[in-house]
């Protein structure tokens, strides 16, 4: 690390030109290849699968999006002359666009159903030619322009649908530079230096717009979800200000140090860089543990947010190094860089709130420990009622014409229309067609069932399909229970001495199909990982009880941030005036995707906090003196660092996207909570009720463990890295002899 730090410094404007060729020659080829992103939830081998197979093969004509024109009247009533005249012209010009295969409407005779009870909603049905993925945003404009282009007195229009949504337009990069600029400004009062505060975000920004283009590539070449890039670039702008604002504050104490530029950048990258590159590799490690689960789904979600961490930690040991080199001692505040001239080098000295917060817990570790388990506890529990499910356009913000639409098709047909289920067959002979002609009467008579259509059977006779609306909205339980009702109760005796075998296939199935799959392999997922840290953690520090804890503490980051999220996205607690729309279920990838991204995140914290308790107690075998001391000299750079990705992840809220506003509250959460409870208040004082069987390790498993360290101590690698020059070998000497001048007393010497 040493000597790529070195060359970095010495080639400094090649290694920045590189990564601004790298950032110009990625982008532009995303921005001439475009994207290729694909909600894809699928999985092969459910029934919901093999219903979407049977229906395509035997109903081509039904394979491309469905999409719905809603139309509504404040008074009078949709049969009325002119609005009937009004809304045929319309769907006939909509019929006439490019990309649409067929427009069924309520007054050709085909859209039966189609006007509601009250006669004042109405609403036909358009069909793509493609899926919504692969539609232009164009082509989906022209549909919304031609309908809007109907509204007028008295009658309103919304629309509805996958190809609908590619028109709405999120928050932009609001979110984006809403999060920089809190990063910027918490920088700047933690470093008083312009210059330092800005390396940082210079750094995250390069790297993260590299990932950003690189995950639009990489689009092309595998299944790809819309929200990954985001998803990235949220994750991408947390950990790489928060690593490159580690790498800075070892610099800043190098410089006061007396340590030459060169010098201190060598060193920060040669010890807190490694243990940056050490954290990077868990997160990606984390990330890419998703590929277990086999669902190609998350497989490109995985791929994309490792991307996105592999560079931002390239660039905080390559391109970071460069542009310190480039602002020399400007990394220093003014005031500072006089004291280092009139005073000469000092030691830096945790002062301040923090040794006495740290003093503070080894007075009070048991009521300090209580208070922060039973904080921990409430949080956690809306996670008890958490309901995994995939929201839907009435999740949405109420201004959006997708919500609206959805709204009024549940006010006039009842909210099952908005998701209807989907039986599908194979057809072999008279009594499988005979027993489908009486399916749509018991279906119609069974619990929780609004309406059933007769069966539809493709041009040879050997496929067949019904449609079954549900009473409840798709992503309500009551719906996904008659889901299950039908498959294990009500279809088993329909098929009953026939050769049918029915398929329930639909939103909701197919959701519930992903949710149970994710569910059924999360326990293998999260034991793989956690078991990972543990390991790593053993290595590191030697002990049985570090990672024991740090595994405890993952747990209770996870389980508190998913109570925030339950309480406001299931429950709704403040959903609609954040602009995040009604209460609904959590996606069903989220517990995969967070556990992943907090298991790296925390591994971080935990790697900087008890590195510097460890490295105290090999020198002075007192726990609560390792614990005093590394509590109160890493507090700061923690809680800065926490406060910078809490205000990134945030600022995502305002992206307009509910699943990123998702993962924003949710990283923000954990974040918060494993900084200011677990890892300042909850873990210290659970080190000084232990102890020393903090670092008990038995023998036998002593002599055996391979011994690697993440942080060496600067002083191991200074002599033989730094003194290249005699002016290098006397900055040395100064610091030496700094070191070992008499002290003042410090957090050291506090009594518990």
């Amino acid at each position: 690390m040493a000597a790529l730090a070195r060359w970095c410094v010495r080639h400094r404007l090649i290694a920045v030109l590189l990564w601004l060729l790298a950032l110009g020659g990625v982008g532009a080829g995303a921005l001439v290849a475009g994207t290729a992103y694909s909600n894809d939830y699928r999985v092969p081998g459910t029934e919901s699968e093999r219903a979407a197979e049977l229906l395509k093969d035997g109903f081509p004509a039904l394979g491309g999006d469905s999409d719905t024109v809603v139309w509504h009247t404040g008074g009078g009533s949709v049969r009325a002359a002119d609005v009937e005249q009004t809304m045929t012209r319309t769907l006939d010009r909509i019929g006439d666009l490019p990309g649409v295969a067929s427009v069924t409407g309520p007054y050709d005779g085909q859209g039966a159903g189609q006007i509601s009870e009250d006669g004042r909603t109405a609403y036909a049905t358009v069909t793509f030619d493609d899926q919504a993925d692969d539609i232009g945003t164009a082509e989906a404009q022209a549909v919304v322009d031609t309908a809007k282009a109907a509204e007028g007195d008295g009658l309103q229009v919304e629309l509805g649908g996958g190809a609908v949504a590619l028109t709405e337009s999120s928050g932009g990069h609001l979110a984006e530079v809403v999060g920089v600029v809190v990063a910027a400004v918490v920088l700047f009062l933690a470093f008083g230096s312009l210059a330092a505060s800005l390396l940082p975000i210079a750094t995250a920004l390069v790297s993260v717009g590299t990932a950003y283009a690189g995950i639009v590539l990489l689009g092309h070449l595998m299944t790809v979800a819309d929200f990954a890039p985001m998803l990235g670039m949220l994750i991408g702008l947390g950990v790489g200000i928060d690593y490159a604002l580690f790498i800075v504050t070892r610099h800043r104490r190098g410089l006061k140090r007396g340590l030459g530029v060169t010098e201190a950048v060598t060193a920060a990258v040669a010890t807190t860089g490694r243990a940056v590159v050490f954290a990077g590799a868990t997160v990606c490690i984390a990330l890419l543990g998703m590929l277990i689960l086999r669902l190609g789904f998350l497989d490109g979600v995985a791929i994309a947010a490792s991307l996105t961490v592999v560079l931002t930690v390239a660039a905080s040991v390559t391109l970071l190094p460069a542009l310190l080199s480039l602002i020399g001692m400007r990394a220093l505040s003014r005031r500072e860089r006089r004291r280092l001239a009139e005073h000469g080098p000092e030691p830096e000295l945790p002062t301040g709130f923090a040794a006495r917060w740290s003093a503070f817990v080894e007075r009070h570790p048991r009521k300090l420990g209580a208070l922060a388990l039973a904080a921990m506890t409430l949080l956690a529990l809306p996670t008890l009622s958490l309901h995994l499910g995939t929201s839907d356009q009435g999740n949405g913000p109420s201004t959006a014409t997708t919500r609206q639409a959805y709204d009024l098709l549940a006010d006039g047909f009842g909210p099952g229309v908005n998701g209807p289920l989907t039986l599908v067959t194979e057809v072999r002979g008279a009594e499988d067609r005979l027993a489908l002609d009486n399916l749509d009467g018991t279906l119609r008579g069974t619990e929780g069932v609004a309406f059933a259509t007769p069966v539809t059977f493709d041009a040879g006779g050997d496929t067949a399909y019904l449609t079954v609306v549900p009473e409840t909205a798709p992503q309500s339980r009551e719906t996904s229970d008659l889901v299950d009702r039908l498959r294990t109760e009500v279809l088993p005796r329909a098929e009953a001495g026939t050769s049918l075998d029915l398929h329930v296939g639909g939103v909701t199935a197919g959701y519930d199909d992903f949710a149970d799959v994710i569910v059924g392999k999360l326990p293998l997922f999260v034991g793989v990982v956690i078991g990972l840290g543990c390991v790593l953690l053993l290595l590191a520090f030697r002990s049985i009880g570090i990672p024991v804890k740090a595994a405890a503490m993952n747990v209770a980051a996870v389980a508190g941030a998913f109570g925030v999220v339950v309480a406001v996205f299931q429950w709704g607690w403040g959903s609609e005036p954040l602009g995040l729309g009604r209460a609904g279920p959590i996606e069903p990838f989220l517990p995969v995707i967070m556990v992943s991204v907090l298991f790296g995140l925390s591994m971080d914290y935990q790697v900087f906090l008890v590195s510097r308790m460890y490295e105290e107690w090999l020198e002075t075998g007192d726990n609560r003196r390792a614990v005093r001391v590394g509590l109160a000299e890493t507090s700061r750079v923690i809680n800065s660092a926490a406060v910078i990705m809490i205000s990134v992840f945030l600022a995502f809220v305002l992206s307009g996207d509910r699943v990123i506003a998702m993962f924003g509250i949710a990283l923000a959460a954990a974040v918060a909570l494993d900084a200011f409870v677990l890892r300042t208040l909850l873990v210290p004082a659970l080190m000084h009720l232990l102890g020393g069987a903090n670092w008990w390790l038995p023998r036998w498993l002593d002599r055996r463990l391979p011994r690697i360290s993440i942080e060496p101590p600067e002083h191991r690698s200074a002599p033989e890295n730094l003194a290249e020059a005699d002016a290098g070998r006397e900055r040395l000497t100064d610091v030496v002899d700094v070191l070992h001048k008499e002290r003042q007393p410090d957090v050291r010497d506090i009594p518990g």
